[in-house]
């Protein structure tokens, strides 16, 4: 059988050598993220997919951004790249609940990155999370509850949003088909 190269099974190695080059055990990296080591040991072995919060977690306690741990199948020819994103290149992490985001961000140094979130039906995260920078959302197709500390909003396809990134906040697709979901995050601290 040959070696699992999707986005998840690239995100456990991506994760397990950082690890390792910071000089980390996984009870290092469990005690201080608060995750389980047998969570953290899963998710390096492509045994489990991180919820969001979890990889935030595990991105502050390694000190880089969830978009260090983009990966995707295959590089852009020479002259395209930092200018240009093809949609069979996008880079992408698979979450626990099937969300999926693609980065479609060129250059990993710009002051903003713009993610593509899709989100099945019932999919979402389920804890609130919070990291530098500010957000903005754009409903492209179906539908998202979003809940920025105690207030909870309903949005559909062609609403947005906006938002501090350092209020804890979380959201999911309550409709019946897949929700699209534009966000550009300034700066690039997701």
């Amino acid at each position: 059988m040959p070696p699992d190269d999707s986005p998840s099974a690239v995100l456990g190695d991506r994760i397990r050598g950082l690890r390792k080059r910071r000089g980390m055990t996984l009870a290092d990296l469990a005690a201080k993220s608060r995750l389980s080591p047998g969570y953290i040991s899963q998710i390096e072995r492509d045994l489990a997919r991180p919820s969001i919060p979890a990889l935030v977690a595990l991105a502050a306690c390694l000190d880089v951004t969830v978009q260090w741990f983009f990966s995707g199948p295959s590089e852009p020819p020479a002259e395209e790249r930092g200018y240009v994103v093809r949609a069979r290149n996008r880079l992408r992490i698979d979450y626990d609940t099937g969300i999926i985001d693609e980065l479609l961000t060129p250059k990993l140094s710009a002051q903003v990155e713009m993610i593509l979130c899709r989100l099945p039906p019932g999919s979402g995260a389920k804890e609130a999370y919070s990291h530098k920078g500010d957000e903005v959302g754009f409903v492209m197709s179906g539908e998202m509850e979003l809940w920025v500390g105690d207030r909870c909003f309903h949005l559909y396809a062609g609403d947005s949003c906006s938002f501090a990134s350092t209020e804890p906040h979380r959201y999911r697709n309550p409709g019946p088909v897949e929700a699209v979901i534009l966000w550009a995050i300034s700066p690039p601290a997701f």
